[in-house]
C-alpha cells in the first residue's frame, strides 16, 4: 500500500476513535504513563530501574534492523526482555494504527521516521517525554511537544563504485547530471519522495524540475526498492552511481566487507530525523522511559559505533562541517500527496 493511501486511511480510522467507546483508552494506565514520563526529580534513573525490572520486559516496533545491538545491550545491562517486532516505516505506522482501533496497547516505544511519528503525534497515540538527556541533543531533534526524539539523522547521499566512476569525474551539482556521460549509469530508492520533494524546494521546483526532466530523458534513471538494495548494486557495479543512499549505507557496506563504494555530498544535502516514542498507555511505561533514556544516552555512541550520525551534541559528528536541509516531519506529511505525485510523474513513470 502507498503511504499517501494508508495514512488517509489511518486518519479516518482514528478519527473515528473518540466516537466509540469500547476503544477509550484505560485512564488509569495512561495516567500512570504520564506520571512516570514527565518525572524530573534526582531519584528518576533510581526510580525507573526499580519500576522496570519489576515490569520485566519491553515491547517495542522498530525500523532500523541496525537498533537490534542497542536493545541486547539495554537487556543484558537491566536484565529486561525485549520483545521486537521490526517492519518498514509504514507497516509500522499501519500495526499502530490497527492496534488503536481495537483499542489494544500491546507497545511500549516505536522507532520510526520523523514524518511517521508526527503523524502518529497528530492522532494522539503518543506519550509527552521529558528525559533529562533531551538537552543533550540538537535542536532538529526535539519538538515543541516532546513527544518523539530524534536518534539519528538519515542524511540523502549520493554514492558511486569506484571501480567505475572515477573521482575526478563525480558531478559537483545536480545540473551535471545531465551531461551524457551518466547515460544509463544513474540509480535511485524507490520511495524516496520525500527527498526528491525537498530536493525540488531547495533548487527551486522551476529550476530543479527542469534539471530533473533533462536528466531523466537524456540519461535514463533506474529505480530500486530500498536503500540497503541500492547500496548493494552500487557496490557491485549495477548501478555505478546511486543518487539517493543513505549515509550509513556506504560506510556499512566498506565496513562489512571493503566493498568498492564511497559516499558523497551533492549540495543541498537533505536530511530527517529517525526518532524514538513512547505509546500512550504502554503496558511497560518504565522500562518504556529507561530505554528512552538509554537511547539517548549510552545509545547515542553505540549507534555513532556503526557509522550512523546521532543526535547527540556530546558525540563527535560524522557529518561536521556539511550543511544540511532538514525536512519539517509537519510539512512532509502535508506535502506527501504532492511530493508523491512528483516523483511518481518525473521519476517512477520515466525509469528504465
Amino acid at each position: 500500500m502507498h503511504k499517501r493511501l494508508f495514512i488517509t486511511t489511518a486518519m479516518a480510522v482514528l478519527a473515528s476513535l473518540a466516537a466509540q467507546p469500547a476503544l477509550a483508552q484505560d485512564n488509569a494506565k495512561v495516567q500512570q504513563a504520564q506520571t512516570l514520563a514527565m518525572y524530573q526529580g534526582a531519584d528518576r534513573q533510581a526510580k525507573l530501574v526499580e519500576a522496570a525490572k519489576r515490569e520485566g520486559e519491553l515491547s517495542i516496533y522498530h525500523a532500523y534492523p541496525a537498533l537490534t545491538s542497542v536493545l541486547d545491550a539495554f537487556s543484558k545491562k537491566y536484565g529486561i526482555k525485549v520483545n521486537a517486532w521490526r517492519s518498514g516505516s509504514e507497516a509500522i505506522l499501519q500495526r499502530l494504527s490497527t492496534e488503536a482501533r481495537a483499542g489494544r496497547h500491546e507497545v511500549d516505544i516505536v522507532q520510526n521516521n520523523a514524518p511517521e511519528n508526527e503523524f502518529a503525534h497528530r492522532e494522539k497515540l503518543l506519550q509527552e517525554v521529558r528525559s533529562p538527556y533531551l538537552a543533550d541533543l540538537i535542536a532538529q531533534a526535539v519538538p515543541a511537544h516532546h513527544e518523539w526524539a530524534g536518534i539519528t539523522l538519515d542524511v540523502w547521499t549520493a554514492a558511486y563504485n569506484t571501480n567505475k566512476v572515477k573521482k575526478e569525474d563525480l558531478p559537483k551539482s545536480y545540473a551535471d547530471l545531465q551531461d551524457p556521460k551518466w547515460k544509463g549509469k544513474l540509480g535511485v530508492e524507490a520511495d524516496d519522495y520525500g527527498w526528491f520533494g525537498a530536493l525540488l524546494s531547495e533548487l527551486g521546483e522551476a529550476q530543479g524540475t527542469k534539471v530533473f526532466n533533462n536528466v531523466v530523458a537524456t540519461n535514463g534513471i533506474s529505480v530500486r526498492k530500498g536503500h540497503s538494495l541500492l547500496g548493494t548494486l552500487v557496490a557491485s557495479g549495477d548501478v555505478p552511481l546511486g543518487l539517493s543512499l543513505y549515509n550509513w549505507n556506504p560506510a556499512q557496506l566498506k565496513a562489512k566487507g571493503g566493498a568498492p563504494i564511497e559516499g558523497f555530498y551533492i549540495a543541498p544535502v537533505i536530511a530527517q530525523p529517525s526518532t524514538i516514542a513512547m505509546l500512550k498507555g504502554a503496558p511497560h511505561p518504565a522500562a518504556a522511559l529507561l530505554f528512552y533514556d538509554f537511547m539517548l544516552s549510552e545509545g547515542q555512541q553505540m549507534m555513532a559505533n556503526i557509522h550512523y550520525t546521532v543526535t547527540s551534541k556530546k558525540v563527535p559528528s560524522n557529518m561536521a562541517g556539511v550543511p544540511l536541509k532538514f525536512i519539517d516531519p509537519g510539512q512532509a506529511i502535508d506535502n506527501q500527496d504532492k511530493w508523491r505525485k512528483t516523483y511518481d510523474e518525473m521519476i517512477l513513470k520515466k525509469a528504465r
